[in-house]
């Protein structure tokens, strides 16, 4: 038995066989390791071959200790079909080892901020995520999640499988969508931007209309909340109060937003449009998913134009149009002077989008750690907060 301690949480990592043979020595080992703790306890099975009676008995001492149920991760097949037959996927939280899917000599068809995607074979596609380090399980398991859930609601959206190890990272399978995005369809077809443009915006606002009232997704409210807390190592706690309110405004909804609906998430598939990477699906306002357009369509067109070709598949010139257009589109308005009027709120959105952002990205990147105190003068204390009513009437108007 090997144990692990990481994030307050101790793992306990079984090997072999656990019989009558070596069931008591098992039990001394496991509770010397645990010591006091009631919580904050997991089982990692990759290892274990066999599990007897004796061993189960173990299992039910440890969890009897608990205040919660206890987790039992990475379960092979075997040892799943003994804890099934005896009960106990009803007393621990059990679960299966993931399938390890090899990417050698697959061909790498798209790439983003979080990973990699292969073609798999003529039907499946996987999603690596192999970016910013070892992305957590629980993170990829909520995109699949997501997916399911958006798939059953009605979302135009591809079909997902399961979660996979490629390597030493994870990843989700999902259908083989023979189609291009619509960032590379405007790339191809210039000339048809404006086409895509008026597509782009009635997709946008179907989406925004779908209406999913059993809870299956978390409140955008709660997710700025627990983002902005992160800001509370660069602000001080009357600019991260203020920051709160404004979140607090975002109103309770069962309307569903994407939260990257930039133009690389979105295929075309017989001239229809459906999305890809549910990560930040949630239920929230129209304004949420307008402003994370204003920031990857136009304010990374005129900031950062190298990640528009990165990120999202188009040209930072590309970009700028299109954001131009849909946001016409979109809005209906055609007069100039209002469509800037627009676009000043559009904008008031997506600072307040990245500002709630930067510190959870900052926990996990190294280069927006550096950039943090500047983001902080510019966005923050010389937009966000000077702008706090303005936005929260923004947040919270129908």
């Amino acid at each position: 038995m090997k144990t692990n301690t990481e994030n307050n949480t101790l793992t306990i990592f079984l090997e072999g066989r656990i019989d009558t043979n070596n069931a008591a020595q098992t039990e001394k080992d496991i509770f010397a390791a645990v010591g006091d703790r009631k919580e904050n306890i997991v089982i990692d099975a990759e290892a274990l071959e066999y599990i007897s009676s004796a061993g189960l008995r173990v299992l039910m001492k440890l969890r009897k200790t608990m205040k919660a149920p206890l987790p039992m991760i990475n379960v092979s097949r075997e040892i799943y079909d003994i804890l099934e037959t005896t009960g106990f996927t009803e007393l621990l939280d059990v679960s299966k080892a993931l399938r390890r899917l090899s990417i050698e000599g697959c061909e790498q068809i798209a790439a983003g901020g979080q990973g990699k995607v292969y073609r798999v074979d003529d039907e499946t596609i996987v999603k690596v995520f192999c970016n910013g380090g070892n992305i957590p399980l629980s993170y990829v398991r909520e995109e699949l999640d997501n997916a399911k859930a958006a798939f059953v609601a009605g979302v135009p959206t591809a079909i997902s499988f399961d979660t996979v190890k490629c390597g030493e990272y994870y990843g989700i399978v999902y259908e083989m969508i023979d189609s291009k995005t619509l960032s590379k369809a405007i790339t191809d077809e210039p000339q048809n931007i404006e086409m895509y443009a008026e597509k782009y915006a009635a997709f946008i606002k179907g989406f925004q209309a779908i209406h999913v009232p059993d809870g299956k997704f978390k409140q955008s409210r709660d997710i700025y909340n627990s983002k902005i807390e992160a800001l509370k190592s660069w602000i001080t706690e009357e600019e991260l109060a203020v920051m709160h309110e404004i979140a607090d405004s975002i109103p309770l909804t069962d309307t569903l937003i994407h939260g990257d609906p930039h133009s690389g998430n979105i295929m075309i598939r017989d001239g229809e449009l459906m999305f890809i990477d549910m990560t930040e699906v949630c239920y929230g306002p129209a304004i949420l998913d307008i402003g994370a357009i204003f920031r990857d369509l136009i304010s990374a067109a005129q900031n950062t134009p190298e990640a528009c070709e990165q990120s999202m598949g188009i040209s930072a010139q590309l970009s700028a149009q299109l954001g131009q257009l849909f946001f016409a589109k979109y809005s209906g308005i055609s007069d100039p002077a209002q469509l800037g009027e627009y676009l000043k709120a559009a904008g008031l959105a997506s600072a307040f989008n990245i500002g709630a952002n930067i510190g959870a990205y900052a926990l996990v990147n190294e280069m927006a750690r550096k950039k943090m105190p500047g983001v902080v003068e510019r966005l923050i204390r010389g937009v966000i907060i000077p702008n706090n009513d303005a936005l929260k009437y923004l947040l919270s108007a129908k």
